[in-house]
Order: C-alpha cells, then structure tokens, then sequence
C-alpha cells in the first residue's frame, strides 16, 4: 500500500538540510487569497458577515452567534460518563505538565545596584479555534484551553463550526469540555470567519489579542492573512508522522500507528523510516490486513497511497536519523532497540514518541503532553502549542545613580558610535559626565 523510496547506497538524503521525505500539497497562499474578501467583509460587517459566511460555507445559519450559557452546561449534564472521565483525566495529566512549564519572573543583578527582572506576563485575551468539520475535535478544546488557564490569560473565547445537526450549534462534546474548563464565551463560528471574527470583533465577541487552534486550510489562511492585526500561535497543515524503525520493531505497532494518523484526512502524511526490508514487509502486510477493517478505510487508504506518504529503505539507522531531522515531522515515532538514547539526538520534531508503547495517539489525547504542533517542516525553528504560547516576556529595568554613572561612558561611546548622541546625552543629563 505504501509506495517504497530507495535510498539506500545513495548520497541523496545525505544533506541533513535538504528533505528527501515528501509532503501534501498545501498551498496556504492561493487559500490566503480566497478568504481575503471573507476578512474584509467582517472586518466592515460584524456579525452579519459572520452569520452570511456560516450560511454559505457551513450550510447553516447559527442565529446568534455565542452560544448560551445553558446550552453548555446542558451538554455537560448530557455527556456520556465514560468521555466524561477520560476527558477529566486528559485534564489532569495535561495541567500537570502545563503547571511545570509555566515558570516564574527571573531577577539578575547585572551589577550592584542594577537589575534586570524577566517578567512573564501572560497574554490578556485569547481566541481559541477548535475545527468541527469531518470529527468533533474534543481534544482540542483542552489542548488549548488548559495552557490558558494555567498561563493565567484574564479572557478566552472559543469558536467552533455551526453543525446542522444539532441545530446551527458546535459538537455538545465540544460543548461540554467547554464546561468542564469553565470556558463560556463560546461561538459557533466556523473557518476564516472565526478567525476574522477573533482579529476584528463581531456581536458579542470582543478581538482578541492572539489566536491558536488547528483548522484547515481556510483557517489557516485566513491567521496568515491576519497576523500583526492579531497574534497567531503557528500555521498548522495536514498531520504528519515519520515513524523510525529497525527490525526490533513490531510490525502491527508500526502499521496501527501510520493508519492512526492517515485517519485525519487524505492529505495526512505517513511515513516509515526503516533499515530493514523485512520490516517494511511486514508492515505492508498489516497495512492490508487493518486498512479495511478501520471504520474511515477509503479516507485512510487514500492518505497512504498519496504522495505524500512512502517506505523509505536507508543504509542504517543513523542515515534514517538524518533525513526525519530533515523532514521536521510534526510527530515522529522512534520505534527501534535505541529508541531512548536516540530520541535526546534528534533535533527536529513537534513531538517524539519513544518506543513501542507510547503511541502518537496516546500524545492526541492522554500523554499530558500538547497535540498542536508544527507541521510541514516548521519544527525546524517552531514548537508546539503550550502555556509559553500564552506567555510574554517583559524586561523590566532597574538601576540606580551609582549604578547608572558606572555604565554611562560606555553608553556614551556607543551612542556616539552609532551617530545617535542623544542617546548619550540622556545619560549625560544625569550623571553630568
């Protein structure tokens, strides 16, 4: 199912800054250009336009736009129990890590009597999209409402698609994670209409100060096209996972992996990175045996078979290494006897998965780790969504006169340098030097 690339005994993938792994086609910029006159049209119109753009786009007109109050807590009380407790344990392990990154204000005394203090300051009001399109995306609600939360943001707002079925309002499990976070400014606003919605204001909705969440294209777009108007936290396109495997590795893990993530979308990547043919066999042979079993098998058989996805066949593991470190995977899965030492040597993922019972799935959901991470190749210089996302650090200077007049002729030299004197003489001013 999976279409082999032979790389082996060639020097192509030899150059760690060159990828020889291939992606989706995902051109952002032609998208960019269709949802310009979306933008704009919320930009003059408000709620109207937003309201127009649901009807057009998601079949449906959701009336007023945020949803009530008891409409969320409805969906909690009808929440089937067993959701209910694996969304509240999801919770719990993804506020543990999140308390551990949030960190605190950091104090040096650069010289007696002058201090630098690092503050962290948390954004003040947030916009959370969460996608509703094909699967109710639960999961992304406390992706990025609990790095939030534990940022400390004064104000969050949520938007999800209108879904006709359930009568021009978001998923009521997305409803209900909602509640169990205390989130309740919640809009069923879906696409680049949320996003424009987030940047500009409309109805009730106040903009917003940085936007994170997936979302297709559109919406994706649509933050490109509106980045410096509003923060956006990154691009994210099509899912990814490289999975590194030797002849360790078993094969129904591997396999149940790949079809895990192809799950997401036609355009989903999924990539195998192996030094043994045996392996990629045996892969192919589980790939056959579970593809048709799985519930989503033509959107599942479609990403595998698509350029995007391959076996690639490397002279080693080490030569493997350096093309995922290339590829900059959006989750990487290291199924091979080294996995652990291996996973401290690689240096471009969004997330990595080491060995055979930490599966890419198990980072979606439960891990405690965040599933919003950087695709097509962004992991190179982007990480993923967490409470640093939502957290800005402000300098804050202190220095006092002996302190000031001990820096001030080397303040002086340098303004002078730079043909800015009045920068010197603000020094000069004070210290009469």
């Amino acid at each position: 199912m999976l279409r082999r690339l032979d790389l082996r005994g060639s020097t192509r993938g030899a150059d760690p800054a060159v990828s020889e792994l291939p992606r989706a086609d995902y051109d952002v910029a032609a998208a960019a250009e269709a949802v310009r006159a979306i933008c704009d049209d919320v930009r003059e119109r408000g709620a109207a336009a937003v309201r127009e753009a649901s009807v057009r786009f998601d079949g449906v007109d959701p009336g007023e736009l945020r949803v009530p109050a008891d409409q969320i807590a409805a969906a909690l009380r009808a929440l089937d129990a067993d959701v209910r407790v694996a969304l509240e344990e999801a919770i719990r392990r993804l506020r543990r890590t999140c308390a551990a990154q949030r960190g605190a204000d950091v104090v040096t005394e650069v010289v007696p009597g002058g201090s630098v203090r690092q503050r962290l300051v948390p954004v003040r009001r947030v916009g959370l999209y969460v996608p509703g399109g094909r699967a109710p995306l639960v999961s992304s609600v406390l992706m990025g409402a609990v790095p939030v939360e534990v940022a400390g943001c004064a104000s969050v707002a949520l938007a999800s698609p209108p879904l006709r079925e359930f009568g021009g309002r978001p998923h009521p499990t997305v409803l209900a994670a909602c509640a169990l976070l205390g989130v309740d400014e919640v809009y069923a606003v879906g696409g680049a209409q949320a996003i424009a919605m987030f940047a500009y204001g409309a109805g009730d909705c106040r903009p917003v100060d940085l936007v994170a969440g997936p979302g297709n294209v559109y919406v994706v777009a649509a933050k490109r096209l509106l980045r410096g108007r509003v923060g956006i936290d990154s691009e994210a396109g099509p899912t990814e996972i490289a999975v590194l495997a030797d002849d360790a590795a078993e094969a129904s893990f591997v396999a149940a992996d790949l079809v895990s993530q192809a799950e997401h979308g036609v355009e989903s990547a999924a990539v195998l990175v192996t030094d043994s043919v045996t392996l990629a066999d045996a892969v192919d042979a589980e790939l056959a045996r579970q593809v048709p079993a799985a519930k989503h098998a033509e959107r599942i058989e479609r990403a595998l078979t698509g350029a995007q996805s391959c076996t690639v066949l490397v002279d080693d593991l080490d030569h493997g290494q350096a093309l995922l470190d290339a590829y900059a995977a959006e989750h990487v899965s290291l199924q091979t006897r080294d996995a652990a030492e291996r996973s401290l040597r690689l240096h471009h993922a969004g997330a990595i998965f080491v060995g055979g019972w930490s599966p890419v799935s198990l980072g979606d959901y439960c891990a405690g780790s965040n599933h919003v991470l950087p695709t097509g190749g962004s992991a190179r210089h982007a990480a993923g969504l967490s409470v640093r996302t939502f957290l800005r650090s402000v300098q804050v200077v202190t220095y006092d006169r002996a302190a000031l007049a001990a820096a001030a002729a080397h303040v002086v030299a340098l303004a002078d340098a730079e043909d800015l004197p009045a920068h010197g003489a603000a020094l000069r001013t004070r210290t009469g030097q």
